[in-house]
């Protein structure tokens, strides 16, 4: 087949979707398929990668801090001229449009909904609950019967479908278990770069700094733990545009904002030093920040919303978004000691392989 990944919300510093696209994209290259991504860039151009034929068009807009194909012409052009077999949409919004379009064109769909969109109204756009879901309700029939196939990264995402009678299939993502492992022995270093102190707890922020991620909740919860006489050291590892504003309201604390890190190898070095892991967004659909902390052997306090829990299972702790019920969980975790093999063990149920074989099952049942 010949395979066309589309996806609007992609950029070199962003997480969980740029990170599917390229492990899917290398197993379906594996497994004989003809392989295609467009994404937005500022300028077109067209290379070959491990996960296929990536195409770069120019973005002709700006939306939550990405660059977006917001033009439909140049998309639909490049599509007609790459001729799919099917065409995978990562893009709920944006994209939407091209269910349709691609229905005229006689090429079955997927899309695949890597967020929650009640709750993205009710966390960015301050929605009142009742009114977001009836939104999300009505955006969402419309994409359940302009694609022939929906997807959704846990449970918790298909929820959001299966209110209304849609069938939402879950593919859980998947993680490098080769890149990210736990270190052999004990770094003498923190995941800041720091000679360890002797006796300090060192945590690592998981995850986006955006509004819908909730990354104060990890702030507040290092306070409540300094408050309660912790020695404790949180290191973030994430961007986003509430990073400036995080960084002045914390600067009382013993907290550093890392810098980015693009490697896999790097980033699990930083993570397999930590001793905990918080990744607060209660709106999260699947959680691979999370589940790179796990394959690392680090256990992590994750919030009672969203599908993070259906991550991390028995490797860590689940709390009410509250700073004092983090707290808890974090100093509850500490005290069962030595987590890294339950981490490592709930890791490898999520890998990329089994991850992509699903998604191809669904491409094969379209025709």
């Amino acid at each position: 087949m010949r395979i066309v990944r589309i996806a609007n919300f992609v950029s070199p510093t962003s997480g969980g979707i740029r990170t599917a696209l390229r492990h899917w994209g290398e197993e379906y290259r594996a497994a004989g398929h003809e392989v295609h991504l467009v994404i937005p860039e500022p300028g077109a151009r067209h290379e070959v990668q491990a996960q296929g034929h990536v195409h770069h068009l120019p973005a002709t807009g700006t939306g939550a801090g990405y660059s977006l194909m917001w033009a439909r012409r140049p998309v639909a052009r490049l599509l007609r001229e790459i001729g799919p077999d099917r065409l995978e949409v990562h893009d709920r919004a944006t994209l939407r449009w091209l269910g349709p379009w691609a229905r005229k064109q006689g090429i079955p769909t997927v899309m695949l909904s890597h967020e929650n969109m009640t709750g993205i109204l009710v966390r960015r756009l301050h929605s009142p609950e009742a009114l977001a879901e009836r939104t999300a309700d009505f955006i969402n029939r419309k994409s359940a019967n302009d694609y022939d196939r929906i997807v959704c990264p846990s449970h918790y995402a298909a929820a959001e479908w299966r209110r209304f009678g849609a069938d939402a299939r879950v593919v859980t993502l998947g993680v490098d278990l080769e890149s990210f492992q736990p270190p052999t022995e004990r770094s003498p270093l923190t995941p800041d770069g720091r000679t360890r102190p002797p006796g300090q707890v060192q945590v690592v922020h998981c995850g986006r700094l955006s509004p819908e991620k909730n990354p104060g909740l990890s702030i507040d919860a290092v306070r409540e733990l300094v408050r309660r006489g912790v020695d404790v050291h949180l290191t973030v590892l994430g961007h986003g545009p509430m990073r400036e504003e995080l960084m002045e309201s914390s600067a009382d604390l013993p907290i550093t904002f890392h810098e980015y890190i693009s490697g896999r190898r790097e980033l699990a070095d930083v993570l397999g030093r930590a001793d905990l892991a918080i990744s607060p967004g209660p709106v999260e659909t699947f959680g691979l920040a999370a589940l790179e902390a796990l394959a690392c052997g680090v256990p992590v306090v994750c919030p009672d919303e969203g599908a993070l829990a259906e991550v991390v299972g028995p490797a860590g702790a689940v709390a009410p978004s509250r700073p004092e019920a983090f707290a808890d969980a974090a100093q509850e975790v500490l005290a069962r000691g030595d987590l890294t093999d339950v981490a490592r063990t709930q890791a490898e149920r999520f890998n990329w392989p089994d991850s992509a074989a699903q998604m191809l099952a669904i491409h094969h049942e379209l025709g």
